[in-house]
């Protein structure tokens, strides 16, 4: 039967480096704190161990073998990868390096969602962030198979398996050319919107967009005309811009200058944003950004921004209605 060696333990190892670089166990032991038979008897220990003489003694202190010569530079370099294996276990473990993969359905132009990246990149530069357009049913199945971190979305609904903090909201905006003659209006009611044909991207939040008019549109009797559009959003609104019709954004998105366009405010229409993320997921670099996000929400509703005016409701997009599965 084959007897195992036994390990060779940390201290061994700072014990030998320390005794090598000050060339006596008694002086090693003064710098370690530690009492000097304490070094000699490791030290022996682990010569014991390795099957080979690390020093020679003599009466001035110790010197190293040829075998310890070679077995200090390894140790130095194993102690290095260890040190620095630790810090960024601890770096990571702190939130303060890492990757996070957040899902984002509002633009990052201007508003909340873009204050709180500004000030988490800034404290937590180090920190990779992935951010990954899409509807909140990709965020959400995303979540759940941790294929994303956090995803901040619209609506305030509860997702099973899942937590949700309600953060901020903004106010919906319609995109119309500066000659529409609607321009010439501070904000707009629905009424004033009968009538008008839209368009929309067939990404999202395109889909979310066409449902949201066909809903307010139908409340008032009336089907709008939509045509759907295969581009991104700011392909969209230059086509706006040239008069191929109007659309619907989010108050954040308004901070896009795009030449020929121009942003009304809907009377009354307000859209929730929420944070949604698992309560198992244990990334260090998501708990920092949800505890910002919390700090932020809190400071802003404590200056009064982002309180949605007296007796207004926010309203979800159609997709976050209570209908529907989660």
């Amino acid at each position: 039967m084959v007897t195992r060696p036994s390990p060779i333990e940390l201290r061994h190892l700072y014990y030998f480096v320390a005794a090598a670089e000050h060339g006596s166990f008694r002086k090693a032991g003064t710098a370690l704190g530690v009492y000097q038979s304490a070094i000699s008897r490791r030290i022996r220990d682990l010569e014991d161990q390795i099957g080979v003489s690390l020093f020679q003694r003599h009466s001035g202190g110790v010197s190293l073998t040829y075998a310890g010569e070679r077995f200090l530079r390894r140790t130095r370099q194993s102690l290095r990868t260890i040190h620095e294996g630790t810090r960024n276990a601890q770096t990571v473990g702190r939130g303060e390096e890492g990757v996070i993969r957040i899902g984002i359905f509002s633009s990052l132009s201007s508003g909340f969602l873009s204050e709180l990246m500004r000030a988490y990149l800034k404290t937590y530069d180090k920190v990779q962030v992935d951010l990954i357009d899409g509807d909140p049913a990709e965020h959400i199945s995303a979540i759940r198979q941790f294929r994303l971190d956090v995803a901040f979305i619209t609506g305030t609904s509860t997702w099973t398996d899942c937590e949700t903090l309600p953060l901020w909201s903004e106010r919906v905006f319609v995109v119309l050319p500066n000659e529409h003659k609607l321009a010439k209006k501070d904000q707009l009611d629905w009424n004033e919107l009968v009538g008008e044909s839209f368009i929309v991207s067939d990404v999202a939040p395109g889909p979310e967009i066409y449902d949201y008019l066909v809903q307010r549109l139908a409340d008032r009797g009336h089907h709008p005309e939509i045509h759907v559009q295969q581009v991104g959003r700011d392909v969209l609104l230059s086509m706006v811009a040239i008069g191929r019709g109007l659309t619907l954004t989010s108050e954040a998105t308004t901070g896009a200058q795009i030449p020929g366009i121009a942003y009304r405010p809907i009377v009354g229409e307000v859209l929730p944003f929420s944070a949604v993320w698992s309560p198992k997921n244990d990334n260090p670099a998501c708990r920092r950004l949800l505890s910002l996000a919390r700090s932020m929400a809190r400071s802003r509703k404590d200056k009064g921004l982002g309180r949605l005016p007296s007796k207004q409701k926010p309203h979800a997009l159609p997709s976050q209605g209570p209908d529907l599965p989660r």
